[in-house]
């Protein structure tokens, strides 16, 4: 069998998954694209590619002999690259969010749904090896019906939205902090069964870490929603606040609940069954029996197995586990309650797009 031919555009992101391709038995680095020269010379000399493999326009790129591209692009680019992809046929993996606007949601989701290539959004948390070990034991039971969700992810990211010393601001500057919402809703949505958000709100407009150079710098949104099912989700977001790394999730059932640690990443996680500690839990992105091939990708072996099932969806002509409506169901609610805020703390429907 050939091997699939992958192109990667927005190289520095993209170099992480870039390895992971070159590693897997089915798949090839072929062709980069980055507007960056700099960038451009480096993943060639990784990836061991010619002169004429490396693109700086993307319209080029695109027509190449590709099978695959892999979008590690600013998030104002993603809709527009996987649709031009898509409609030359190629397979999309693209990074999160799906897109920043739910018109532009709505224009990938028709063209994906147009479009005979496969479509996959990278959210690695969702592979984060203890979050997969939840879902396997929410989905069997041991909770009971699930009624109320937590999740935060708050990570100072200060210098990509505004530079200080140069008084440059960066893109995102202009992404609200529920925007990039999929990293802790994501994997809430997946612990759940045929359910998704139908309505949101939202609160946080103020700005006093940054200056205000954009919605980019609030300092923290809050967001409510509820499901299809009648489930209740809190969220919690910041790329400015004050504090260390934090990835946080709390799942509640009839019959208990489970926690991650904190701060994020913490390895104390507990489970409790009918009021009582049933028993600790780490909380790692990466299991203790993996192996080092699995160890090379980012984020633990998360973004391994991402590929790997990316891989054996396009073999097997089957639908990605992180399809266009999974993607929007993980990416358009934090759009609304932003909207939500904005709005005074209304609540808004949210579409599904199915």
């Amino acid at each position: 069998m050939k091997k699939l031919k992958v192109g990667l555009v927005g190289v520095r992101r993209a170099a992480g998954y870039g390895r992971l391709f070159m590693q897997n038995r089915r798949t090839e680095v072929t062709a980069v694209c980055d507007i960056s020269a700099k960038s451009l010379e480096e993943a060639g000399r990784e990836f061991k590619l010619k002169e004429s493999a490396l693109f700086s326009r993307y319209d080029d790129f695109v027509n190449a002999d590709l099978d695959v591209v892999f979008i590690g692009t600013p998030v104002p680019c993603h809709v527009e690259q996987a649709i031009i992809a898509l409609e030359s046929n190629r397979h999309v993996l693209s990074e999160v969010t799906a897109g920043q606007t739910v018109e532009e949601c709505g224009r990938l989701f028709r063209a994906v749904k147009k479009a005979k290539a496969k479509y996959m959004m990278a959210e690695n948390c969702c592979y984060y090896y203890y979050l997969q070990q939840w879902q396997k034991m929410i989905r069997q039971g041991r909770l009971g019906k699930v009624f109320y969700m937590e999740g935060e992810y708050l990570h100072a990211l200060r210098n990509y939205i505004y530079d200080r010393k140069a008084r440059k601001t960066y893109w995102r500057a202009n992404r609200p902090p529920l925007h990039y919402c999929s990293h802790s809703l994501g994997p809430l949505l997946m612990f759940l069964k045929d359910d998704y958000i139908i309505k949101a709100t939202g609160s946080g407009r103020g700005i006093n870490i940054l200056p205000d150079v954009g919605p980019g710098a609030i300092d923290m949104q809050a967001a409510l929603f509820e499901t299809k099912k009648g489930v209740t989700i809190k969220l919690l977001r910041s790329s400015v606040y004050s504090g260390p790394y934090n990835l946080y999730f709390s799942v509640y059932g009839v019959k208990g609940f489970v926690e991650s640690g904190r701060p994020g990443n913490a390895k104390e996680g507990k489970i409790y069954i009918k009021d009582k500690l049933a028993r600790e839990l780490e909380c790692s992105n990466v299991s203790s029996k993996a192996s080092e091939e699995q160890k090379k990708g980012g984020h633990g072996t998360s973004e391994y197995f991402l590929v790997k099932d990316f891989i054996k969806c396009i073999d097997n002509d089957t639908n990605p586990p992180i399809d266009i409506v999974k993607a929007l169901d993980m990416t358009v609610p934090g759009i609304v309650a932003h909207e939500a805020a904005m709005k005074g703390n209304v609540w808004l429907d949210v579409p599904h797009f199915s």
